[in-house]
């Protein structure tokens, strides 16, 4: 991704924003991010940060698809290293309404997609996380331990 495009420089600032504590200021940014979008990789870049900062576990989850859905209508070079961390974050969605077939089935879509993302800080955030996932919820037919 551009890191001279608005929409990335948005939501990069969102999240130095976020981690210093100002969730208020950090959505605003991402709601910024979203209106100034301009193709698929804009909208899906900013609907999956916007995700993060709604109120209900449904809310999360539409904002979650919708960044899904516009990265599976992005070129694929563009957008291929954040597949694992969108089916991370849908597959969350889902486990956090219930639904831990459809999670599992996410987090399974990420981790074959792990190739694709950088080693380092990042990459090593996303693959734990889906380690993290798969180990929480089990495959259908297999009892939790």
């Amino acid at each position: 991704m551009d890191p001279n495009n608005p929409v990335v420089k948005l939501c990069a600032q969102g999240i130095d924003v976020e981690m210093k504590g100002h969730r208020d200021e950090a959505r605003s940014l991402f709601l910024r991010a979203w209106e100034l979008r301009q193709d698929d990789v804009d909208a899906c870049v900013a609907a999956h940060y916007l995700a993060r900062h709604q109120d209900t576990p449904a809310e999360t989850l539409r904002w979650n698809e919708l960044a899904l859905t516009h990265a599976l209508s992005a070129p694929t070079d563009s957008i291929r290293s954040f597949y694992p961390s969108l089916y991370l974050n849908l597959g969350k969605s889902y486990e956090d309404l219930g639904d831990s077939s459809r999670a599992r089935e996410l987090y399974e879509q990420g981790e074959q997609c792990l190739d694709d993302v950088p080693d380092g800080g990042y990459g090593e955030i996303v693959r734990q996380g889906l380690r993290n996932a798969l180990q929480r919820v089990p495959r259908a037919g297999r009892p939790e331990n």
